[in-house]
């Protein structure tokens, strides 16, 4: 890592079931961190078009009403290349970190695409094992991913949601030398926050984690949802050190963009204890084995 680098962690609720006026407000918020100073911006989960929440995602396994909605998931999904995220990326000017519902033939599929200044898409992971309910919408990841990317200054890499729970898939970025660790998640729990800091102290890197942020009244009128709070996902986004310390945030039950000036120094001097694939690590005895 060579300088500090200023990163947005963007916690936002998309404009639900729409690509394209996702991909807008994508636009103004990315805009928004560049102005602010961030060189790398992350928005959460499947951002584009929205997070199959489970209050909704259960029906698609009841018939045809299930088959609709998936539908209109899937007409709403992206299809690589998309010509608008990376607009959008270009015109705001920085490194952006998105999460989409990834369209292939007729599969759906958890994505995280970090894209460069140019509009370049300079990574494409597709989350390996969908959680739960989420089996009734994305296929399994085919491994693309599991790596960093040197973003102009430090490595970026980053696993999706509960894959981060994954020692394997984790170790992967850590031997490609992650410095800067991006965990985008549904997950708005208390325990979320623990794994993060766990994470953060394992990897001896930054992490940045964005939660997924929706409402209920936000939705389509069409679209079933389980009765209860109006809150489907209430955030808990954050930045932490690489010794598990809160940069900034969490960031609970709103809209916002929150900001952390990520230190070489500290990042080094995390290391000089425990660097998990450097000098505290034994591969004569352990490896991890890529396919």
């Amino acid at each position: 890592m060579d300088g500090t680098i200023r990163v947005a962690c963007v916690q936002a609720e998309p404009v639900i079931f729409d690509r394209l006026a996702t991909i807008a407000k994508l636009r103004t918020l990315a805009g928004e961190a560049a102005s602010n100073g961030a060189h790398l911006a992350l928005v959460p989960e499947t951002f584009v078009p929205v997070y199959p929440s489970n209050r909704w995602a259960r029906e698609l396994a009841h018939g045809s009403e299930g088959a609709k909605v998936w539908a209109r998931l899937a007409q709403e999904s992206v299809e690589l290349p998309d010509a608008g995220l990376e607009d959008a990326v270009r015109e705001a000017g920085i490194w952006v970190a998105v999460g989409v519902n990834e369209r292939e033939r007729g599969t759906l599929y958890n994505s995280l695409l970090i894209y460069a200044p140019d509009g370049t898409l300079a990574l494409h992971h597709r989350k390996l094992v969908p959680t739960n309910h989420e089996r009734l919408v994305w296929g399994p990841g085919d491994g693309r991913g599991l790596e960093t990317i040197d973003i102009g200054g430090a490595r970026a890499g980053g696993l999706i949601c509960w894959e981060n729970l994954m020692p394997l898939a984790r170790f992967a970025l850590y031997e490609t030398g992650v410095e800067i660790y991006l965990a985008p998640t549904a997950d708005d729990t208390e325990s979320w926050l623990d794994s993060t800091r766990h994470i953060a102290r394992e990897s001896r890197a930054f992490v940045v984690s964005c939660c997924v942020y929706q409402r209920a009244s936000s939705y389509p009128d069409d679209i079933p949802i389980v009765a209860g709070d109006d809150l489907l996902g209430r955030g808990g986004s954050a930045i932490l050190s690489p010794g598990g310390d809160y940069l900034a945030g969490p960031l609970w039950d709103e809209e916002g963009i929150i900001y952390a000036d990520l230190e070489p120094s500290t990042l080094y001097a995390g290391r000089q204890r425990f660097d998990p694939a450097g000098h505290y690590h034994r591969p004569d005895v352990l490896s991890l084995k890529r396919h």
